[in-house]
């Protein structure tokens, strides 16, 4: 599992339907076959089964109005409960094309719509049996049902073939259909899911670089009282002197109070002034930061800078391009052999960094699908238990590309073997300093 996984791990709620979204379509479903039986049965005058069908009609309206008036709207179904409203559904409609031409009916079709809203929304099991409900029923309308609804005096004969390609076609449809649902639904949760982590991550990150602030704030906010206190038993201490009874405790209060004074004046050294220098951060110290602690894991870490001799650009300190930065840096290390690079660009236009290590490189599938959520490796031959490329990757660039940057991830050309990863900011975006000004268009 991994270990952004915890922020995630919604399964329970996502496969829960939300029942006015079931009862709404269902409402649409009870108009639209109503105008179907009445067009059918007194715009065309064809004979068919009018009152056995509007009691089926009946039914699944009756139970919009039971679970409305049971449930409140914003009430969620769990997966057996969404499933059992979802096999009636098929029920009821197969039960109407029974009674109405069975497969030859051309609203056949429709019987894999339930189908695919479960596989959009359902776990796979449910999907399945649910999609083995749809499937024998369409069996068996296709071989017992009355006749097509058709003009006075006629019975229409529908041929086996066609009846076996119908059959065919709405069993391909659904499965097709359904399939292509599901692959959207994942893709579209583990997006959000990725996303969500992502906000978590920044958000500890904007914490962890708050505390030192509420560290100083603590600081400030405690020393008059404790001040008070020490001037206090200070004055005790001068009265009981002589007084074996208390003269221990006095003294003991006494120089506790000077401890809890030393511990506040470390906070203090976080002081407003010290904490607005902190937040600036030149290009130079935020590569030294972030390669710090990855040089204790046996791959040397080498440091280039080139300029244009203008003056350094100097950012805020971003807990997203720390964390981005960080990330890749890691994930270098964890693939390089003996060596990883990081290089620094910048001048008037722009600020790059690139990151170089020594190790396999990308294999063409991770090259094309890098960065996608919840992808775990480089390849399964690539690397033997080194960190994975998945969710922490993903992250990483999404954070940077918050920030303004783009990323671009390739191969070193042969003879060479590694993998190199760039991310280029516009100065403007990265250079807050007193010269920063200069560089800004317009």
């Amino acid at each position: 599992m991994s270990s952004y996984e915890p922020f995630v791990d919604n399964r329970s709620i996502r496969h829960r339907l939300r029942l006015s979204t079931l009862t709404r379509l269902r409402w649409l479903a009870v108009a639209g076959q109503s105008i179907a039986v009445i067009i059918i049965a007194h715009g065309y005058g064809f004979p068919m089964p009018e009152l056995f069908c509007f009691v089926m009609i009946a039914c699944s309206a009756w139970l919009n109005v039971f679970l409305s008036l049971r449930f409140p709207p914003s009430h969620h179904l769990p997966p057996a409960g969404a499933i059992s409203v979802l096999s009636f559904d098929v029920i009821q409609l197969a039960s109407l094309l029974f009674m109405t031409g069975g497969i030859a009916n051309p609203f056949a079709v429709l019987i894999c719509v339930p189908v695919i809203i479960s596989a959009a929304s359902q776990p796979v099991p449910y999907t399945l049996g649910l999609g083995g409900l749809a499937l024998g029923c369409l069996t068996i309308i296709s071989y017992f049902s009355l006749p097509l609804p058709w003009q006075p005096g006629i019975v229409l004969e529908i041929p086996f073939l066609l009846v076996v390609g119908n059959w065919i076609a709405i069993v391909s449809t659904t499965a097709f259909a359904a399939i292509y649902a599901y692959q959207v639904s994942a893709e579209g949760n583990e997006l959000a899911d990725a996303l969500t982590a992502a906000e978590l991550i920044l958000q500890r990150e904007h914490h962890l670089s708050a505390l030192d602030g509420l560290a100083a704030a603590a600081a400030h906010e405690l020393g008059t009282p404790l001040a008070t206190i020490s001037v206090v038993a200070k004055e005790m201490q001068k009265a009981l002197a002589d007084d074996p009874r208390h003269a221990e405790d006095v003294e003991l209060l006494r120089s506790q109070a000077e401890r809890c004074r030393d511990i506040l004046r470390r906070l203090s050294s976080l002081s407003t002034t010290e904490e607005e220098h902190m937040r600036l951060l030149p290009l130079n110290s935020l590569i030294e930061e972030i390669a710090e602690p990855h040089r204790e894991f046996g791959i040397a870490i080498s440091v280039n800078r080139e300029g244009d001799g203008t003056p350094e650009p100097v950012g805020l300190r971003n807990p997203g391009i720390l964390y981005g930065l960080g990330n890749i840096l890691e994930n270098a290390v964890d693939f390089a052999k003996s060596e990883v690079r990081v290089s620094s660009r910048y001048d008037r236009q722009e600020v790059a960094i690139t990151v170089t290590d020594d190790g396999p490189g990308y294999s063409p599938d991770t090259l094309a699908r890098i960065g996608l959520p919840f992808r775990r490796s480089r390849d399964k031959q690539e690397r033997q238990g080194a960190g994975g490329l998945g969710l922490g990757l993903f992250i990483a660039k999404t954070l940077l590309e918050r920030s303004g940057a783009e990323l671009d991830f390739e191969n070193l050309e042969e003879p060479a073997h590694g993998a190199r990863v760039t991310i280029t900011w516009p100065r403007e975006r990265m250079d807050v300093g007193p010269e920063a000004g200069k560089y800004r268009p317009g």
